[in-house]
């Protein structure tokens, strides 16, 4: 491996409306892959913040002042050149003002997650278009499942050993899903895990559920969030601990918070 290349960070904004739909924009002429779809965004400069590279590129690209925006998924590419640490950041409807512009002669589009209508999509952004379906507001428990909604509708959650075919979402519990030595076969997989040491373990889920009962694993929940998450995050915790914590979790990036009483596991 080269050591010698440049550790590159970059940031790309998930701007929203208030129908939950999300703002994407194509990539003008002369830049590598011209035309196809992206989420904006670019290199954060010497002595800038991740926030404040994030609100000069959407004035620059597209015209629009980001006011807050909380951080999300975390992306590192390995490249000949460089390896690019690449930081997804949520700004909600009332978090932006300002009407988009094509400043730089690309289109733009607001689209629903779950149902994108734009192409070329750039390659990478695959993993993101899924993960953006996933509601940020769920309700439900373990063994009966969650629910929410998102731009599309209503979405549901199902434990495996309940699920039918027509369900396209499965929750599985770590040891479970070990045990089985394969992925469910699913539309998404949610998976359940309730210490550190499990996480690397479910790193090809599409969603983990980390299940919190005590302060030390709360902790632990935030200091996985300020390293940095490639995957949703969706804390479960004792309600307590969920009072004390949803804020620091959902400003650490966690996609959800969950309270919830119950001890078993899937």
């Amino acid at each position: 491996m080269n050591t010698s290349r440049p550790f590159i960070r970059v940031v790309a904004g998930i701007v929203l409306d208030k129908q939950g739909r999300c703002l994407l924009s194509s990539r003008p002429e002369g830049k590598p892959y011209a035309g196809y779809w992206e989420f904006a965004g670019g290199k954060v400069e010497a002595g800038e913040s991740e926030l404040a590279a994030l609100q000069r590129e959407f004035e620059e690209e597209l015209g629009i002042r980001i006011e807050t925006a909380r951080p999300w998924l975390t992306k590192i590419h390995d490249y000949e050149h460089a390896r690019v640490y690449l930081r997804f950041w949520r700004v909600e409807a009332e978090s932006w003002s300002g009407n988009i512009q094509a400043r730089e002669g690309q289109q733009w589009s607001w689209q629903r997650p779950g149902g994108f209508t734009v192409s070329p999509m750039l390659p990478a952004n695959g993993d993101l278009l899924a993960a953006l379906a996933v509601p940020t507001q769920l309700a439900g428990r373990l063994k009966t499942g969650f629910y929410g909604e998102n731009a599309m509708g209503g979405y549901r959650v199902v434990p495996f050993a309940l699920a039918e075919p027509q369900h396209a979402n499965v929750l599985i519990g770590e040891p479970e899903l070990r045990a089985r030595g394969k992925m469910p076969a699913a539309q998404s997989v949610w998976v359940v895990i309730d210490k550190a040491e499990q996480w690397p373990l479910v790193q090809d889920a599409d969603v983990a559920v980390w299940q919190v009962q005590n302060r030390e694993a709360a902790e632990a929940v935030c200091g996985m969030l300020d390293s940095g998450v490639a995957l949703p995050l969706v804390v479960l915790a004792e309600p307590k601990l969920a009072a004390t914590y949803r804020s620091r979790w959902l400003a650490g990036g966690a996609h959800a918070v969950i309270a919830d009483d119950e001890t078993e596991y899937v």
